[in-house]
């Protein structure tokens, strides 16, 4: 498989042992720029696309290599995020055809904001999808984003043409993201996708909100709780066709 090995591109950060980012232990690489202004983002330092290092992809991938005997053991791999990998298209598709050229398990966590000749081309070599649903109804994804929902569901609607595993992960954000009804619509046309394997109902938490001022951002969410547990256990029931 040819790629590019001198395309660069911005990153914030690089963690190799994540746990939480796909199957298995994996190297995350951290994509600098984001063009959403989620309410409750833990990650606003990653929003300015100027901001981190430059790296080409050869070096992402020299690097990855060192870590894939814990890969291959763990079923783990790479995983694209930030920020928004999709900010940085042409660099991302390229780390994606070296992995794959590499024998590595990719995955891209996005929030889906892509055209869709960027998703088609950027799925053929994706191994996992894990699309972030910042919300259901328009109204409400407008608000908790900053942009249309349209992006993201195209690209679920892609993914699924392509058949493309997917996880689909979901904050669940008191007086915000937590509409019993929204919930139930969502389930509901969720389960209208075959590909999609896993379902995250995850609660909102304010660790990251000492970021927003370090960029001298007001942080709207200060004097919202996390989700009550019998919310949370109510919210994942809804989706409980994914739990295995």
């Amino acid at each position: 498989m040819n790629y590019d090995g001198n395309k660069t591109g911005m990153l914030h950060s690089i963690y190799h042992g994540g746990m939480v980012d796909g199957p298995g232990i994996r190297s995350v690489f951290f994509f600098s720029g984001c063009p959403l202004r989620c309410l409750y983002c833990h990650n606003p330092d990653t929003w300015d696309i100027k901001t981190g290092q430059q790296y080409t992809v050869e070096r992402l991938i020299e690097r990855a290599l060192t870590y894939k005997s814990f890969h291959k053991a763990s079923g783990g791999g790479i995983t694209a995020t930030g920020g928004e990998p999709f900010m940085q298209p042409l660099f991302l598709i390229e780390l994606l055809k070296a992995a794959k050229a590499h024998d590595i398990h990719t995955a891209i966590d996005t929030s889906g904001f892509t055209n869709a000749k960027t998703a088609r081309e950027a799925l053929k070599y994706t191994d996992l999808l894990m699309l972030d649903i910042k919300a259901y109804n328009p109204e409400t994804y407008k608000r908790v984003t900053g942009v249309q929902i349209d992006n993201m569901l195209e690209v679920l609607r892609i993914a699924g043409e392509m058949n493309v595993p997917t996880w689909a992960r979901y904050v669940l954000v008191p007086d915000l993201t937590d509409n019993i009804q929204d919930l139930h619509d969502l389930a509901k046309f969720l389960r209208g996708y075959k590909h999609i394997q896993k379902v995250e109902i995850l609660p909102f938490h304010k660790a990251g909100e000492y970021k927003w001022k370090e960029i001298d951002q007001p942080y709207e969410l200060t004097n919202t709780p996390p989700p009550l547990p019998r919310i949370m256990r109510a919210a994942k029931e809804i989706f409980a066709d994914w739990e295995k």
